[in-house]
């Protein structure tokens, strides 16, 4: 909820700077239940919290990482679940947050497409991953990458409202250069997105150099061309400090040679981009291989001769924390206790 939607929830009966009392509790304070909300008096706490509940998921499974990287299984109001994952790093630390229940994109290298669609999240349910792992690691400072389950731009005007939420200074307060929004390609959403005057960074999944790899990869193609989606992002109003991110999943012997990244470099000319490359974190049910570093490299070498390239290093490989393997799957050993620190075991790379 907003403001306006607390103010609603309050009832005529209450002045309007109870609804902003209580937003801040809420997303600043992240207060642990309507009930501790010190800010309103003790009569207007009792009531509320017999009323409404704070509505965060619930933590079903926890699975930590030996890299230190945390994959939570969250339970909804509805039974349904859906995965986050929490990565340390340092002085900030990066949530990867989900946007739908499942996905309906079905890239053939991710573990999610598998899945299907349920159904999308609600903007409470995206802002609830936030502050259900702030609390569990009672980090302050974050980044918010909503690369997890689903595609965030079918998903549009909840991702907008979750995204208002974290980057209001009255509320959870982020700055817009930390969190962003990954999609695979739904061009007209693209345009949507950049009119928006507060959003979230964009990044693309690009993963192939020609239309009809991509359209092998990424059947989403087949209605969203390749060119369609060039166009989309040459006319993407970036803000003074941003870039677009292109992020390409190399697999073995299909995606990863030098002819492909001389495409690549060919198809993000004249953009004011940099790209990410992610060698495929591989899992069951997915036919593919992950390449060689030495290929992974090699790749990466041509491409930076014209623009920012980067290697993203795999968290959370051996609890399938990684990108493209959230799936609820669990890992060798798993984690049976509900909400109970469980260490997993690792698991082989299946490649």
């Amino acid at each position: 909820m907003d403001v306006a939607d607390l103010r609603e929830a309050l009832g005529p009966g209450q002045p309007g700077y109870r609804a902003r009392q209580l937003y801040e509790a809420i997303y600043r304070g992240q207060a642990p239940s309507l009930a501790r909300v010190s800010t309103l008096p003790a009569g207007l706490r009792q009531a509320l919290a017999e009323r409404h509940s704070m509505g965060l998921p619930e933590i079903a499974r926890r699975y930590e990482s030996a890299d230190g990287t945390r994959r939570y299984l969250l339970r909804l109001e509805d039974g349904r679940s859906v995965e986050t994952v929490l990565m340390p790093e340092g002085r900030r630390d990066t949530v990867c947050i989900s946007s739908q229940v499942g996905c309906a994109v079905d890239c053939k290298f991710c573990m999610t497409a598998l899945l299907g669609l349920e159904r999308n999240l609600t903007a409470g349910e995206i802002v609830g991953q936030v502050l259900v792992a702030a609390r569990e690691k009672q980090a302050a400072r974050l980044n918010i990458v909503m690369m997890g389950q689903g595609e965030p731009l079918l998903n549009l005007e909840n991702v907008i409202k979750a995204t208002r939420l974290l980057l209001d200074p009255a509320g959870f307060g982020l700055s817009p250069r930390r969190i962003t929004v990954s999609t695979a390609g739904i061009a007209p959403r693209i345009a949507e997105l950049g009119r928006e005057p507060v959003r979230p960074k964009l990044a693309v999944s690009l993963n192939a150099s020609t239309e009809e790899m991509r359209r092998e990869l990424m059947p989403i193609t087949r209605k969203y061309h390749l060119k369609e989606l060039m166009e989309a992002c040459k006319a993407y109003p970036l803000r003074s400090w941003e870039k677009l991110t292109f992020e390409y999943v190399l697999l073995k012997d299909v995606n990863d040679t030098d002819a492909d990244a001389r495409r690549v470099v060919k198809l993000l000319a004249n953009l004011n981009a940099k790209l990410n490359l992610i060698a495929l974190n591989p899992g069951p049910e997915i036919p593919y291989q992950a390449p060689s570093p030495e290929r992974v490299s090699s790749f990466q070498q041509i491409v930076r001769r014209s623009l920012a390239c980067f290697i993203r290093k795999p968290r959370g490989l051996d609890i399938y924390a990684a990108c493209g393997q959230l799936k609820s799957y669990a890992p060798a050993a798993a984690c049976t206790v509900p909400a109970s620190c469980c260490r997993a075991p690792s698991v082989s790379n299946r490649r």
